[in-house]
């Protein structure tokens, strides 16, 4: 109700100084968080009624403080609610003798501590400014939401240092309960990629196959998702694992064939895992040899039928 009088009475001074009411200042009276302080770099309105020279949008310093044309010095602006300001530049209007009774309004455009920013995996990253309750939803809608390639956890970073990291997948499900939480202004949400294990060798479709969870990342699954393996696949696969502290690549021993057959347990990969399976040339080689005897024997039975035939 105080931010619709606020802008009513901008449009009154307007008139009553025969001159058009700045659109953009009225348009934004939307903005305004009386509970909520000028901070540096915030954008404000300016009204004061008869002094036309004095009424503008004026951009608080980085120092925090705004200038006016025919004071001596600036106004500490940052710091203060909307009110105090007011107050503030009415007084320094009257000690300087410039109005003997000033009516000053105050009108936040634009305030740049309250804005978010939503960057990492998501549809269309972007920053903008916080009006009215924004809850940590709402931020990710106004990015296009999560991509394909976005890990299981976002990291929410508060002004003062401090992040948050919130599940995801639980957010999104609806199961969030105490998730979704209020944004304030100056969060920063940031959506880390899956990270991914890559699957190459004798299978269908080589591939680097995203892990969103950690029980999906299982020899077994992963050959489903790359379509099983070619005819001639080793018996042995290996898994290449770079070690988080020295950065050495070990090897891992696969026993595929058994794991098929159900003769072993189903193996777990770690994300950046590389997954191997090498040709068996043996088996390859075993093959080529009956193709050709395949080959020879046809060949053998055509010429007999020919000279039974004549």
């Amino acid at each position: 109700m105080k931010i619709f009088a606020l802008a009513l009475f901008s449009m009154v001074l307007a008139v009553a100084q025969n001159r058009p009411v700045d659109s953009g200042l009225v348009n934004n009276a939307v903005t305004n968080l009386p509970a909520h302080k000028i901070s540096p770099n915030d954008l404000i309105g300016i009204s004061v009624y008869d002094a036309p020279e004095l009424t503008r949008t004026v951009r608080v310093s980085v120092e925090g403080a705004i200038v006016l044309p025919m004071l001596k010095r600036g106004i500490q602006a940052a710091g203060l609610l909307p009110r105090e300001l007011e107050a503030s530049i009415a007084e320094t209007l009257k000690s300087e003798e410039i109005l003997v009774r000033p009516i000053v309004t105050v009108t936040m455009i634009e305030y740049n501590s309250r804005r978010v920013s939503v960057v990492g995996a998501v549809v269309n990253a972007q920053t903008f400014q916080v009006i009215g309750e924004t809850r940590l939803l709402d931020a990710l809608a106004k990015a296009g939401g999560a991509s394909q390639d976005a890990g299981p956890q976002l990291l929410l970073r508060r002004q003062g240092g401090t992040t948050q990291t919130i599940d995801l997948t639980k957010l999104l499900s609806g199961d969030s309960e105490g998730m979704n939480v209020l944004l304030d202004g100056g969060e920063e949400i940031r959506v880390p990629m899956a990270r991914k294990i890559f699957v190459v060798g004798n299978v269908t479709k080589p591939q680097a196959i995203t892990v969103r969870q950690p029980a999906d990342a299982t020899v077994l699954r992963l050959l489903a998702q790359v379509e099983g393996t070619t005819p001639y696949f080793s018996d042995t696969a290996w898994i290449y694992r770079d070690d988080p502290v020295t950065k050495a690549r070990k090897q891992i021993a696969v026993p595929l064939k058994a794991i098929l057959q159900r003769k072993a347990d189903d193996m777990q990969l770690l994300a950046e895992d590389i997954f191997y399976i090498p040709d068996n040339s043996r088996k390859r080689h075993s093959a080529d040899i009956g193709k050709v005897l395949l080959g020879t024997g046809q060949s053998a039975a055509t010429a007999l039928i020919y000279i039974g035939g004549r």
